[in-house]
């Protein structure tokens, strides 16, 4: 048998890559397999071009990241969403597919009139329905729906004091019914030694359908867990674009994927989100709490400056000016090849503040980067098939009110595929949970300012007919 050399194999892995992905360029897409945990009832070949206005003029500005907006129940044959009001309320809704009829919206919580405060939502195992907020650096706070299977009822709100802190709730749900609950925390808010550019990620998690919680801390001895700290840069910010769980494959045991950048005062001092620098890769094994690369680096239960620039740095951007924000908030990651090729998809503005939407696949050869587009917000993403994902966007420009869809094959090629048009702008996406159509996505309405106090944005529910 021919014996190829190391660096043969990965020019050879490559041009395998490549030639996949110009075959399902030409021959189109398989039947999928689904996006989270379980395979959704819908048809993810079929790209959503119809969506229903659930609820008119009610919708602030939030800073949702693509999480957890939605599950479907397949046990009561519903659809439940969440969504924030007017001063950052929790609402939830319901759609049944039976008679196809809405629910009109309960709210479940005070958001407390901040636009961090959005409701992350959540089916434990026992039925219930949890809605999840972080009061912002201050306390994580979880709604459970009185009855399982329903949104009906009021609503028990209370305090995780393990999640002292918190911002930015992001969770999942593993194959044995425990909830995880990833949260960014304020360090300063809590002990002034720490300067206002240190904000770590903890988590929190649940074995009892979200009755009693456990910190990190207490399951790991680490109070953060992705924690860079003293950087000579003073980008010590943690931002978390998105967190998606991979339920065990072939070769791989369940996991979470998780991309992040990095925020700070760069160069200015210590300040709070002033620059933003690089995009990162690492996976959380659940089974036994450690962080990996995605070459397989264990790097134990916390990710230090040290770990995260030697094994998990996907891209290094510049702190620029005139636009620090740069790469943006929003994130998303996947995998191709059966698990074994991650992939990230992030957005950066040049110099004239224009958006140009980048993708890196990890290869025998490491990250490989490429532009894809310009002019859009890439929102949030689903997987058609074991090569292809469709990202979801909306326009830069001020007068497009359409969200449009395109096909990413093997983490690097992409293909513009569909739109959907609606009424009035969209600020978010979310891919719902195991979703079945037509209930695919949760648009989350533009606000007309930013200020959570006012809301006149619409909630859209788009999918397939």
């Amino acid at each position: 048998m021919l014996q190829l050399s190391g660096a043969r194999r990965a020019r050879r892995a490559i041009t395998l890559t490549a030639a996949c992905a110009a075959t399902a360029l030409i021959m189109g897409p398989a039947p999928a397999a689904g996006h989270t945990a379980h395979a959704p009832v819908g048809k993810t070949w079929v790209a959503p071009t119809s969506f229903t206005t659930v609820a008119t003029n009610v919708a602030a500005r939030s800073d949702r990241r693509p999480t957890n907006g939605g599950v479907y129940d397949r046990t009561a044959g519903k659809t439940f969403i969440s969504w924030a009001g007017q001063y950052e309320d929790n609402y939830v809704q319901a759609y049944d597919h039976r008679t196809g009829t809405w629910t009109a919206p309960v709210k479940v919580a005070d958001g407390g009139n901040d636009t961090h405060n959005y409701p992350t939502l959540i089916q434990a195992d026992d039925g219930h329905l949890l809605a999840f907020r972080g009061m912002h650096n201050r306390k994580l706070w979880l709604a459970r729906s009185p009855a399982p299977h329903s949104i009906e009822g009021t609503w028990t709100d209370t305090q995780i004091p393990e999640g002292l802190g918190a911002t930015y709730p992001m969770v999942f749900k593993t194959a044995d019914g425990s909830i995880f609950v990833f949260v960014r925390e304020t360090a300063g808010d809590l002990d002034k030694q720490y300067p206002t550019d240190f904000r770590p990620m903890k988590y929190v998690r649940s074995t009892d359908n979200g009755r009693t919680w456990q910190s990190s801390e207490s399951l790991t001895g680490e109070r953060w867990n992705i924690a860079p700290q003293t950087r000579v840069d003073n980008m010590n910010e943690v931002y978390i674009g998105q967190l998606r769980h991979e339920p065990a494959g072939l070769g791989h045991r369940e996991r979470v994927s998780i991309v992040y950048t990095l925020a700070g005062g760069g160069p200015e001092g210590h300040l709070h989100d002033r620059y933003h620098k690089n995009i990162y890769h690492a996976y959380f094994y659940p089974h036994d709490l450690h962080f990996r690369s995605a070459t397989g680096e264990d790097l134990g239960v916390e990710i230090d400056d040290a770990d995260q620039e030697a094994h998990l740095k996907v891209v290094d951007t510049p702190l620029q000016m005139p636009n620090p924000r740069s790469p943006d908030y929003i994130q998303l990651v996947g995998s191709t090849f059966g698990g074994h090729a991650p992939f990230v998809v992030w957005m950066q503005l040049d110099a004239q503040a224009v958006v140009h939407s980048w993708t890196a696949v990890h290869t025998p050869l490491g990250w490989q980067k490429r532009e894809v587009a310009t002019g859009l917000r890439v929102r949030d993403m689903e997987r058609v098939d074991p090569l292809t994902w469709r990202v979801y966007t909306t326009s830069t420009a001020p007068d497009v009110t359409a969200v449009s869809t395109a096909r990413l094959y093997a983490g690097l090629l992409w293909q513009p595929e569909a739109t959907i048009a609606v009424p009035r702008p969209v600020q978010r996406i979310e891919v719902i949970q195991d979703y079945r159509d037509p209930a695919r996505l949760i648009l989350s309405g533009a606000s007309s300012a930013r200020p959570a106090d006012v809301a006149d944005g619409d909630i859209y529910v788009a999918g397939a007919s």
